[in-house]
This record gives structure tokens, sequence and C-alpha cells, in this order.
């Protein structure tokens, strides 16, 4: 399997953005210590896979995506093929992160309970911070239960950028 990364610019950093021809494998913030996990990661759960510096038509698609997100003209993720590979928890984590619709948030206990695993609150935020797929998983729409801003990759200035942003396609009151 041969992967693709390219870096793409957005308003609030540069991320790196890899994909296989079928599907994205990772969006992620270009921050040093990030970058060394990813790419554990990537060993971890694409072992043997070649990665090339380069864009394919996957990257474009998430390129595009992007632009029209950051633009306020669309956060709905549906047509982009996903490729996230981790540990079931993680999975399903990840799978709940999905249907939190942009303009709201959830906390890491409603998570848990939602996966089935209601005591798991902490093991939630373990894998809401293994997220490989930032903004399109919108891992930073989890909040604390008391309704403060807690851990991001991309730094918690960026993910209250995020929210605020979202705000625009927002249903009730924010939490935060």
């Amino acid at each position: 399997m041969t992967l693709h990364q390219t870096f793409v610019d957005t308003p609030v950093g540069t991320m790196r953005a890899i994909a296989s021809d079928d599907a994205l494998c990772s969006l992620e913030f270009f921050i040093k210590g990030r970058m060394a996990r990813l790419d554990a990661r990537l060993a971890r759960w694409f072992g043997g896979a070649e990665t090339r510096d380069g864009t394919n038509d996957v990257i474009k698609e998430v390129r595009e995506w992007l632009d029209r997100y950051f633009a306020g003209e669309t956060a709905d993720t549906a047509q982009l093929t996903l490729d996230m590979r981790g540990a079931p928890f993680e999975l399903r984590v990840w799978a709940e992160l999905r249907k939190i619709p942009a303009g709201t948030t959830t906390t890491y206990g409603s998570i848990a309970k939602q996966v089935g695993s209601p005591d798991a609150s902490r093991a939630v935020g373990m894998a809401n911070g293994a997220n490989p797929i930032a903004i399109i998983v919108p891992c930073h729409r989890v909040i604390g239960s008391n309704g403060t801003l807690t851990g991001y990759g991309g730094g918690l200035e960026t993910k209250s950028w995020l929210l605020s942003h979202e705000r625009r396609w927002a249903r009730e009151p924010a939490l935060f």
C-alpha cells in the first residue's frame, strides 16, 4: 500500500494530510510532538505502507472540503471516505464523534455512555486524543462535564476557534 502525504495551510495552522488511493487516513496539525506520535500510529496500523510526498484525488477532495468548511459553507463530512484504524474501543468512540452535529458540543462522559462504557470517561479522553483525523472527526466538539474546554491536539486556542467558527451551524446555545 502506498500512502500520499501533503501539507495543507488552514486558518488554524498547517495540517498534514495522509491518504491511500481510496480514503483519508490522517489529518493532523503539524506540531512537532504530534508528528512523532502520528508516525508511530501509522507504523502500527498501516505497517509496511510506503509514504510518499504528494497529493492524490482523496487529498484534493479533503482540501476542497477544508476550503468550504473554513469559508463557512459546510461541515457535512458524509461524502468523505475515511480509513480509520485503531483499537475496537477507539473505533467506537470515533464513530460517536462523527455523530456530534456541527455547532454543538458533548462531554466525555456522554460519549462513554453512548459507547456502552459509562465509567470510561478517561478512556474516551484517550481515544479522543488518539483520533488521527482532526476536524473531520470532530474531537474538538468534546468538552469537560463542567463546560470547560479541555485538551486538544491542535491546542486549546485552536479548539476554541473551531467551536466559535461552527456556531453558525448551531441549533442550540453553546455549552462553553
